[in-house]
């Protein structure tokens, strides 16, 4: 993205500060995998948000005065020993060059400036849930300013840098959309490969390359999330990531998978018949998710809320296990129990962009539920989860599992299904597998 997108984020950012504050925005820390190597390294979102620095060790500092306010980036320094190992580096002559700041500072310098930097400010914004460590050198010079003499003011409130960035998250731009709308194209090739492969006899885990190995072909950086390979009663465990099982023929596979582009996740999960083909009672249940899952995208539109949604998903599940057998009863007496919670537990669905549970606002501050609006991106995902070892269920739906989830952008006319291009009817699916 252009550098002018995120000096318009910090300067949003700055608008919402209160005067006479600072924020301390920190770059993610590379992560220990085992001994002396690491996880691949991934930006914090809220700092990508506002920077667009890819870089471990760096400080994005904004400053609110009564009059004025400056932006303040601290950087690794160039350092060819270690460039030798890491890779290059912007420095801060590359910083200058390439991002709009008032100041560039070498990291090392941010501990020597700190206490300048907090001095006479009367409130700091942080990340209160960052790493202890960068959280007590802030506290340590805010203690130390307490016992000045000289200072004019020092800082006695602490703001969750969140309750601004997460808001701002909220409401994905035009360029963001494409990057969503990227990453979805990268994970349909993904899908739609996996659709079409032979299935049976394969341990899920094998499937679980096919789309990394997509993923990467095409450009993404990575999975959004671990790939989720769920063959037949696997796929009632909903975070299930072992995929380790053999894959049988009479099975379905619920696979919840979505590659990261540039930052921007997909999440998109599909369930598919190991054969090609569903069998009729698998094709009863799928068909009821599907319906579910249509009913409740075509609802979705400004000033919807998301508990409109998920008692729309609710009672239309709920109906239809009742005209299944599955459930026995009033629809509005099962639900008004929670029996319908039995088989399907989870939310209807969650905001997504930078982070593929983006931790946008759901409330606000007095509590009150958020409506949708336009520029929001949501998932939607009904399901329904039959384990095999439920006695209560009618012996055909038993170990059947189907989760139906697509990407959905909120508009001003209604709505825009992100993931359309996706196969998910029934006849979509066979006719994909039947070309192998």
């Amino acid at each position: 993205m252009d550098e002018l997108i995120y000096k318009s984020r910090r300067e949003d950012f700055l608008v919402q500060m209160k005067k006479s504050s600072v924020a301390l925005l920190f770059s993610a820390t590379q992560k220990i995998r085992s001994n002396d190597t690491e996880f691949p390294y991934r930006q914090d979102s809220d700092f990508y948000y506002l920077t667009g620095f890819k870089e471990d060790n760096a400080v994005l500092v904004l400053v609110k005065g009564e009059k004025s306010a400056k932006e303040i980036l601290f950087v690794q320094k160039k350092d060819k020993s270690l460039e030798l190992w890491t890779g290059k580096r912007l420095g801060v002559e590359g910083v200058k060059e390439h991002f709009d700041v008032d100041k560039v500072y070498t990291s090392e310098c941010f501990e020597k400036r700190l206490k300048k930097i907090l001095q006479s400010k009367k409130r700091v914004y942080l990340d209160l849930f960052s790493e202890e460590k960068k959280l007590l050198r802030v506290r340590e010079n805010i203690q130390e300013l307490s016992h000045s003499r000289t200072a004019k003011y020092t800082p006695i409130k602490l703001y969750h840098v969140r309750e601004i960035s997460q808001k701002m998250r909220a409401i994905k731009t035009p360029v963001e959309i494409e990057l969503i709308k990227k990453a979805l194209s990268i994970t349909k090739e993904a899908h739609h490969k996996v659709m079409s492969m032979k299935k049976a006899e394969l341990v899920e885990y094998e499937l679980q390359a096919v789309y990394e190995y997509e993923f990467k072909k095409n450009g993404a950086y990575s999975d959004a999330y671990t790939t989720i390979i769920a063959g037949g009663d696997n796929g009632n465990t909903l975070h299930y990531i072992n995929n380790s099982s053999l894959l049988h023929e009479d099975d379905l596979i619920l696979i919840d998978a979505g590659c990261e582009y540039e930052m921007y996740a997909s999440d998109i999960t599909r369930t598919i018949p190991v054969s090609g083909k569903f069998n009729a009672a698998q094709k009863e249940i799928y068909e009821l998710v599907l319906k579910t899952e249509l009913k409740v995208i075509d609802a979705v539109k400004e000033g919807v809320l998301r508990s409109d949604l998920q008692m729309m998903a609710r009672e239309s599940l709920c109906e239809g296990m009742v005209e299944l057998g599955i459930l026995k009863g009033d629809v509005k007496e099962l639900i008004k129990e929670n029996y319908d919670k039995r088989y399907f537990p989870h939310g209807i669905g969650h905001w997504i962009g930078i982070d593929v549970h983006d931790p946008c606002p759901y409330k606000d501050k007095k509590g009150k539920e958020i409506a949708l609006q336009a520029g929001m991106v949501l998932t939607v995902e009904p399901g329904l989860y039959l384990p095999l070892d439920d006695m209560d269920l009618p012996e055909k739906y038993r170990g059947i599992a189907v989760r139906i989830e697509d990407d959905i952008l909120v508009t001003k006319k209604g709505f825009e299904n992100l993931s359309c291009e996706i196969a998910k009817s029934v006849a979509e699916i066979e006719k994909l597998y039947s070309r192998t």
